[in-house]
């Protein structure tokens, strides 16, 4: 592991990048801020390392708005109808920071906040924690966050998240990186061969909300269980597509008794990178860059991040959980731990 100085925030908050590598080669650097992978470098088929997450090239460029790169999430991945929800007979209000929703834990959530770096007790294992007071972005009680990342010699990046409270709160953190496993953040993602472990997946409305029950994938752009590429369908004349601008929703992962299961795969056929997700959680957000519009830098060189030149795997409980009594429960009880674990692993199909 290495470390070294990143920059420093205006409120005067130094912030450090960590370096993990492994034998065979495998690298990924993560910031301070916001716990963000900043690069991820794997083999192809010809054991050229490349970076294959979205980043920026200084903190400066992170701290300005942008949709997430490479960022942990909370305290609520994904929207929250109106930016509300009740507990206990009690409503909370939530900044409304995605036209009338709430999205990804509000204006200043996880991914904007310098974590704290616990001490390293294994050399491939970076641990961050972060305490969110009470009441901070309009949540319920004192949330007390730890997530390790570990990188691993079969090529994988763990990430498991633990959390405790000292009164009843919600919570359903994810992580943001966006995928080109091309290497070259100029080609779009559309070439992509996609698979998802998902019978069905969760409808939303015009904003982009939960409409309240599943539908299955059969007969639908939706359905991913042999893998396809992304571009197959992405502009098929279809409602669900037209309100997400293509890819944009939750799927229901199956066998959630399962625990840590196969969730999605995605390969680059011409560079042989296969991707792997695991995951504990009983859903997972397939983001295919939709809204990214030229307008943010390329990492290493000139350019920009055009539509569709990264996707996300964001694994987590589904949108607006706290306001729809037939998902599964986001509450987290005081005495409990609040677990999660995903799993990015890579390889190369020749």
């Amino acid at each position: 592991m290495h470390k070294e100085k990143y920059g420093v925030t205006p409120q005067g908050e130094q912030v450090d990048q960590f370096t993990l590598r492994n034998e065979p080669g495998m690298e990924v650097k993560i910031i301070t801020y916001g716990g963000r992978i900043t690069s991820l470098k794997v083999p192809d088929k010809n054991d050229i390392f490349e970076d294959v997450v979205l980043g920026f090239d200084s903190l400066e460029q992170y701290m300005e708005e942008n949709p997430f790169l490479g960022a942990l999430i909370g305290r609520y991945g994904n929207r929250i109808a109106k930016g509300k929800f009740s507990l206990d007979g009690q409503e909370y209000t939530l900044a409304q920071n995605n036209g009338v929703n709430h999205l990804h834990g509000g204006d200043k959530g996880f991914d904007k906040v310098v974590w704290k770096v616990k001490e390293f007790l294994d050399p491939n294992s970076l641990v961050l924690s972060y305490i969110s007071d009470h009441m901070e972005e309009g949540y319920p009680g004192r949330l007390e966050t730890q997530v390790t990342y570990t990188l691993t010699e079969d090529n994988s990046l763990d990430v498991e998240y633990k959390a405790t409270t000292d009164r009843r709160t919600i919570v359903n953190l994810t992580q943001h990186a966006y995928f080109n496993l091309s290497g070259d953040f100029t080609n779009s993602i559309l070439d992509h061969q996609v698979q998802v472990n998902a019978d069905d997946f969760v409808p939303v409305d015009e904003n982009l909300i939960p409409v309240g029950e599943l539908s299955t994938v059969t007969g639908s752009p939706f359905d991913f269980r042999e893998p396809k590429a992304i571009g197959k369908e992405i502009n098929a004349a279809h409602e669900q597509l037209k309100r997400g601008n293509g890819y944009d929703h939750t799927w229901v992962i199956n066998n959630p008794e399962n625990g840590l299961r196969f969730a999605a795969s995605a390969l680059h056929p011409e560079s042989g990178r296969l991707l792997k997700v695991y995951t504990t959680e009983p859903g997972m957000q397939l983001y295919t860059g939709n809204f990214l519009d030229g307008t943010l830098p390329l990492q290493y060189g000139k350019g920009f991040y055009e539509k569709r030149s990264g996707l996300c795997f964001e694994t987590q409980h589904y949108p607006d959980s706290p306001n729809q009594e037939n998902f599964p429960s986001v509450v987290l009880e005081p005495g409990e731990i609040y677990f999660s674990k995903t799993s990015f692993r890579f390889s190369v199909k020749a």
